[in-house]
Parts: structure tokens; sequence; C-alpha cells
């Protein structure tokens, strides 16, 4: 051949920002690579400064960053990554959010309110991300407002494969702490073997954040070991009080899972004065050590997430590490 030989290798490459390197390079070795290295730091204005050490060129790039507090400034961070990369010429951006920020506000409860969630959607994609990756994203809706491809991973089945090793599933009941979080349920129900199930009808003040009621049982829970289910634990509010109505209902054990460990303000003590069992979460948001307590348990997301950037890398089938359930 005459002229310019044009390699067509694909190139898989692992950028990581400030808010949580570590997961990164846990992902890294079940890919076998390391994440780029990268030059990052803020100007004294608070200004983010990003810059990658090696060339991007034509690669198939992967950016992670786990939006735990100052969430403000990590989200902007990932952007400014995903500008870096585009204008970099690299030749598909794949933006990793384990825990997607701003899930919460995927609608507007009144009049006058942003949805903040599809913001979000939106500034990634000006910025030139091609596609997003998340886990256990709070309302599945979310997924249609990023204009591309959206691989949403879940975590019940490293959750629930713990319980099961752990718990007798024959005196088992799965139970949401409320209503919206039933059809998560029903999935906790089919891979623990059909447990029943049972959900907690609350009420919650749209004025106050971070404040529920929680009144009462809709299920039979005594006598019976109960899995309280939901995608993060923030303050812990809603997943203590939902835990008190159980054993106020004759509940012999609660044991608490949810994907999202954000523990902001009371959560530990919450949950560490708390009757509650077992509090099991996922590494998708960092735990710093002073968050950490024998009660918790922490299980790595990074083979899931590894495996996942694997398959779109190569093209092949995200849902099918789900069993053909995502």
């Amino acid at each position: 051949m005459t002229g310019i030989e044009i390699d067509s290798r694909k190139n898989l490459m692992l950028f990581t920002g400030r808010a949580y390197p570590e997961l990164a390079e846990e992902v890294g070795r079940e890919l076998g690579v390391e994440p780029v290295p990268t030059a990052a730091y803020d100007f004294a204005n608070g200004e983010i400064f990003v810059r990658f050490e090696e060339s991007v060129r034509g690669c198939d790039a992967f950016v992670m960053q786990s939006h735990a507090a100052p969430i403000n400034t990590w989200v902007m961070e990932q952007l400014l990554m995903v500008d870096a990369l585009k204008r970099a010429s690299a030749k598909r951006i794949t933006v990793v959010m384990p825990f997607y920020p701003y899930a919460r506000q995927d609608k507007k409860h009144r009049g006058r309110e942003p949805i903040s969630a599809r913001l979000i959607a939106d500034m990634f994609k000006t910025a030139g991300a091609d596609r997003l990756m998340s886990v256990d994203l709070h309302t599945a809706q979310i997924q249609g407002f990023f204009d591309g491809p959206v691989d949403h991973l879940f975590a019940l089945p490293l959750l629930a494969d713990h319980v099961a090793r752990k718990y007798d599933s024959a005196n088992m009941t799965i139970v949401s702490p409320d209503s919206g979080r039933v059809r998560v349920s029903e999935r906790w129900s089919d891979r623990m073997g059909g447990c029943p199930l049972a959900f907690i009808h609350k009420t919650r003040d749209p004025l106050v954040a971070n404040q529920v009621v929680a009144n009462r049982v809709v299920g039979d829970v005594e006598g019976r070991v109960c899995v309280l289910v939901d995608d993060m634990i923030d303050t812990a509010g809603t997943i203590t009080k939902a835990a008190d109505v159980l054993f106020d209902a004759g509940a012999a054990d609660v044991i608490v899972t949810a994907t999202h460990g954000v523990l902001s303000g009371p959560a530990v003590d919450r949950l560490k004065n708390s009757k509650v069992t077992e509090t099991i979460i996922t590494n998708t948001l960092p735990v710093p050590e002073e968050n950490r307590f024998d009660k918790l348990t922490v299980l790595s997301i990074a083979p899931l997430v590894g495996r996942a950037i694997s398959e779109v890398f190569e093209d092949g089938s995200v849902t099918s590490l789900f069993d053909g359930a995502a």
C-alpha cells in the first residue's frame, strides 16, 4: 500500500476526576488499564483546570467521576474533561457517573421549579459526551433525558447475593420504604426466590427537604427478617424511620440495602444507633473512614462497571450482564 497507512485498532482509555480516583483505579484493574495521567487543579477564584498528559486522538474514552460532595465542583470538572477530550479528537466519549447527580430533581413537583436531572444530561451532551453510563438511576425516566445511548446498570445482583449468603430467605420479606420503590422490591423478590413483599406508607412535606413521616406497614412482617431496599441513603431519615415502623409491626430483624451511600449529616449516627442489624451499600460514592461503622458493609461496584465498559468498548451487550432484565 502506498501513501498513509491508517491504524484501525480500537484504543480504550480510562480517565478519572479528583472526586474518587480510587474507584477508577479499581475499575482500571478490572480492565487491565491505568487511568490516563491528568493535571487538574483549582485556580484561586475556584475555576477548574484540566489537561491530559497523553494524546487521546482517536481513542474510545471513558470518563469516570463519582459525584460526592461538593457535587457541583465534580460535575463541572467532569464537564471540562469531556470538553477537553472532544477538542483533542477523542473518537467516542462515554461519561461514567456511578451516582447520577441531581437525580432526585427529575420532575416538577410545583410550579417554577427546574428539572435539574434533565439539565445535567443536556450539559454533558453539549460538552461532547456520546454516551452515559450510571448505576441505579433514581427513576428510569432519566434515561430519556440524554440524547444518545444510556447504559443503566443495576447493583441488585451484587446486593441480593450478599443478602442471600448471610440470611435465610425462607423467613424473609422484601420491604420498599415507599410505594414508589415497589417495582424494585418486586425484582428483589424474584431474585430471592419469591419472597413476600411489603411497603411503608409514608407522607413527605414537599416544602421541607429530607424529612419524612413514616406511617404504617402494608403487608405482613410479623416475626420475619425484613430487607429494606432503596436506591440511596442520604440523611438516613427515611430508612431508619421505616425500620422503626417495621419493628413496631413485629419484624424479627431488619437489614437495610441501598446502592448509593450518600451518608450526609446525621446519617451515620442514625444508622449506628438504630436497631438495624446490617446496612449494605456499594462504593459508587466514596465512604471515608469516619463514615464507616461496625454494622456497615460496603460492596465493590468496580467489577460491574468494568464489565459494562468492556461490553461497550467491544460493541457487546450491556443488557446481557443482567440476564436480559435491564
